[in-house]
């Protein structure tokens, strides 16, 4: 058992918070769950996940990612809909790595129960 910090911002540890759902012992339950659970993918790695929770209709084929990308912290501003009553839902946030950071607005649906990313959109600053 782990007790660091998630990466995702929230004070709970890795395990408790976005480890459970990386190992699949628990679906994130809305749309910014899954937002911050995939932002913590990409810091510690797990390609794998951010594959299975992506919309079968925009999934790539693969994804490698940048083993020196190194993200730095991860700042919601705005969540729509995405609760257990909503199919879909978006999340604005901005995502910040050594060098710069992103700012992007996810879709998100919910396929089979479950919520997957959809896609997103770059925003100006």
């Amino acid at each position: 058992m782990t007790t660091r910090p998630c990466p995702c911002g929230l004070p709970e540890s890795y395990d408790k918070c976005c480890g459970r759902y990386h190992t699949g012992d628990a679906a994130a339950p809305t749309a910014e769950a899954l937002m911050r659970s995939r932002y913590s993918a990409f810091v510690v790695g797990d390609a794998g996940y951010l594959l299975r929770t992506w919309h079968p209709r925009t999934r790539p084929a693969r994804l490698e990612l940048d083993p020196g990308m190194r993200w730095t912290g991860l700042k919601v501003e705005d969540a729509r809909d995405g609760s257990a009553f909503h199919s879909a839902g978006s999340v604005t946030f901005r995502a910040s790595y050594r060098g710069g950071s992103l700012h992007e607005r996810s879709r998100f649906e919910r396929v089979g129960g479950a919520w997957v990313y959809v896609d997103g959109e770059f925003l100006d600053d």
